[in-house]
């Protein structure tokens, strides 16, 4: 029997008897993107063999594709906007609704809106300036976004709405994958983008344009990516599912371990395997290092972080529960969802919870609560009410998506 054979404690030793993951080689989609890294350290620098495990890493061109290929079983898992795993669920996106799972969360923060260089020559380099150009102007402007119920869609709704602008009567919005974005900047075919890292910095880099709030600023410490997977894959392979959570709590704990830790997994990530993008987009936002195409730059508080001491990987039902209250906001949910119990089915808590326990990883409450840029405080104790509390919404006139 060799080493990965044989469970390594007591904690490995589960329910029913033996800890051996059901299937050791996975396939596991990721994104262009920065906060792909813990997926990507996990199957690269030995963590996932630790834990019995061999990562295939198979880059998808856009969230659509990587759906598809998650449901059909192509992917065991993936690292996923948390509302793509909703919006199947919900059966929202253009998908059959699947039964789905949410095993971990991946990161916080790190997301930017940004504006294209045409807006900013312009003088359009703040929020009202934004919001009397799209009241004003005949010509309607034009913002992408990467998934129709995905994060960044949510967060440009939010902060658009903040600042007066209606996301779905007075602008436009279109789905452009992430790696993307910059062309479709470049192009002029947008006026602006709301998407992850290293995009936003690349597109400032370039001089394109400014980037006119960080999603952290909309929510400090936000749930954003998480690790995904159907149920279906769950129930049958539990084992596996665990041993894969642990496998990237340990490569999220040794990227924020400090600051080498993300210097070189920014190294890494910059590879034409992974992100494919100049280490000097990546890294200083890793590090926190902000700046803005305005002339200001800064070290923020809220950087993209991967573990917090357990804090940003625990798959809370507040945060699942937050993107349906969206959805019911903006008129994709014709009624309000069994919001708690939908939470409940998807969040992989116990399987959380065992493998965190068997590293020594806390596990914080299920239930959180933050208060958002100019919205009322969010603990997830009253979502239909939370859901109809904004000033803006599209409920009842809007055409839903749901089947």
């Amino acid at each position: 029997m060799s080493e990965l054979d044989t469970p390594r404690s007591d904690a490995r030793t589960w329910a029913h008897g033996s800890a051996a993951p059901e299937k050791r080689v996975l396939n596991i989609g990721f994104m262009a993107l920065s906060d792909s890294a813990s997926v990507v350290v996990a199957a690269t620098q030995g963590f996932a063999e630790k834990h019995g495990l061999s990562l295939r890493l198979q880059r998808q061109a856009s969230w659509a594709a990587l759906r598809d290929r998650l449901i059909s079983g192509e992917l065991d898992a993936a690292h996923c906007l948390y509302g793509l795993i909703y919006g199947v669920q919900l059966g929202l996106d253009g998908a059959m609704p699947s039964n789905m799972a949410v095993l971990m969360g991946l990161n916080q923060n790190g997301q930017s809106i940004n504006l294209s260089r045409a807006l900013q020559q312009a003088g359009v380099t703040n929020g009202e300036a934004l919001a009397q150009r799209a009241h004003q102007s005949s010509a309607r402007l034009k913002f992408a976004q990467t998934f129709p119920t995905g994060t960044h869609a949510m967060w440009l709704y939010y902060w658009l709405a903040s600042q007066g602008i209606h996301p779905l009567r007075d602008v436009d919005s279109v789905v452009v994958p992430p790696s993307q974005m910059i062309e479709h900047l470049k192009a002029q075919r947008i006026d602006g983008f709301c998407v992850g890292e290293p995009w936003t910095a690349k597109a400032v880099e370039d001089d394109l344009g400014c980037m006119l709030t960080t999603t952290q600023a909309i929510w400090p410490d936000h749930p954003e990516k998480v690790l995904g997977s159907t149920r279906a894959f769950v129930e049958q392979h539990p084992n596996t599912v665990r041993a894969l959570i642990m496998a990237v709590l340990e490569a999220s704990q040794f990227i924020d371990a400090n600051e080498e830790n993300r210097r070189s997994t920014a190294q890494l990530l910059s590879g034409s395997d992974y992100v494919d993008a100049p280490l000097s987009a990546i890294l200083p936002r890793f590090l926190g290092h902000y700046q803005d195409g305005l002339g200001n730059a800064w070290q923020d508080a809220h950087r993209l972080r991967f573990h917090g001491d357990g804090a940003v990987n625990l798959p809370y039902l507040s945060d699942a529960m937050w993107f349906m209250t969206q959805f019911r906001r903006w008129g994709l949910l014709r009624d309000d969802p069994d919001y708690l119990g939908i939470a409940q089915q998807v969040q992989q808590l116990t399987l959380y919870r065992q493998a965190a326990d068997a590293l020594g990883i806390a596990c914080p409450e299920p239930m959180r609560s933050s208060t958002l840029k100019d919205g009322p405080r969010w603990d997830g104790s009253d979502p239909a009410g939370y859901a109809r509390s904004f000033a803006l919404h599209a409920m009842a006139d809007q055409p839903a998506l749901s089947a």
